[in-house]
């Protein structure tokens, strides 16, 4: 287990639920399969930025925030197409990897990662009836 690996699951816990202290976000990695001992978390927590609020652990909020994938899509967005598990978007030239980026910074949950080339992004979901979701979704952005 890498440290970067550790850290993506922290994120991706507290972004999908509440959890309040140190030994819920372990027990929650033991259950996930990793195993951190309490400096390990306290550095990670640290390292991310992550403040405790009424909520459960947090990110805090980037000093500059990625461009909303909403204006970006109404503005670079050309086609939307999903196909299997997969959503394939294009773009105007060069302006794939901007969109990827505001669309992984949007932290949607049903999608599980992006692939930007100049063009073409690539979206992956879990399943077929989730890259339908996630594709009307992004046409109606795309319609405005």
């Amino acid at each position: 287990m890498t440290k970067s690996f550790r850290q993506g699951q922290i994120l991706r816990l507290i972004r999908s639920q509440s959890l309040f202290t140190q030994d819920e976000l372990a027990r929650k990695l033991r259950e996930g399969g990793l195993e951190a001992t309490q400096v390990t978390l306290s550095r990670d927590i640290r390292e991310l930025g992550l403040v405790k609020t009424t909520d459960g652990y947090r990110e805090l909020q980037r000093e500059t925030p990625h461009a909303h994938i909403a204006s970006l899509a109404t503005e670079f967005l050309r086609d939307v197409r999903a196909a299997m598990n997969q959503v394939v978007l294009r773009t105007a030239p060069g302006h794939a990897s901007s969109v990827a980026v505001a669309l992984d910074s949007e932290s949607w949950p049903e999608v599980l990662g992006t692939i930007a080339g100049d063009d073409t992004i690539l979206v992956i979901c879990l399943n077929p009836e989730v890259a339908d979701s996630v594709a009307a979704r992004l046409r109606q952005m795309l319609e405005g």
